[in-house]
């Protein structure tokens, strides 16, 4: 009786369809968009954001997806207080007003299995741009700390932070923004 009520049960699983894709969560303590951008000619600055959330839907085998990323735009780091509270204000990030910094994607491009690109919408400064990251690192897998089903990328592109109404000292700080994010998220 038992292997027949393990038979039914294989066989009625084989004719369930697939889900095709897989959930995630983005891991905020492996994940921190960074920006680096040239000072006065001097130096190029660099920090990051360290509060970041967000939900990634992925169907490699479909070449489908979608991204829904948070960042808490307090959270900016630079290791310098003094620029980390002028970045915050009303010059630059005015995170009173314009808390968050979104990335919105249902447009993932895939080579194969891999992860090569996304094509969103970022959000910055209460202004909405269109942006294309490219990702030089994906791989999914076990984490073997954490014992979960993990994916990680890192992702680049170049924004122009007068498109987003941020256009304090320019051209002496430098019009364009180069980011880099680094993400792990876990699988639901």
């Amino acid at each position: 009786m038992k292997k027949s009520v393990l038979a039914l049960m294989i066989m009625s699983s084989l004719s369930l369809p697939a889900v095709a894709s897989d959930n995630y969560t983005v891991d905020s303590r492996h994940t921190f968009p960074s920006f680096e951008i040239n000072h006065l000619g001097f130096s190029i600055q660099r920090g990051r954001f360290n509060k970041t959330t967000g939900n990634i839907t992925l169907d490699p085998r479909a070449s489908t997806g979608s991204i829904q990323i948070s960042i808490d735009a307090a959270s900016i780091s630079t290791g310098l207080t003094d620029l980390e509270d002028h970045l915050r204000g009303k010059d630059f990030l005015d995170v009173a007003q314009f808390p968050q910094i979104t990335f919105i994607s249902n447009q993932l491009i895939f080579n194969n299995d891999r992860l090569v690109s996304v094509n969103g919408d970022l959000t910055l400064h209460g202004i909405t741009k269109p942006v294309q990251l490219t990702v030089d690192h994906f791989h999914c897998g076990m984490n073997l700390i954490a014992m979960k089903n993990t994916c990680g990328a890192n992702a680049t592109t170049t924004i122009k932070r007068t498109d987003f109404g941020v256009s304090k000292y320019v051209p002496a700080v430098a019009d364009d923004v180069n980011i880099a994010i680094q993400i792990e998220a876990t699988k639901n």
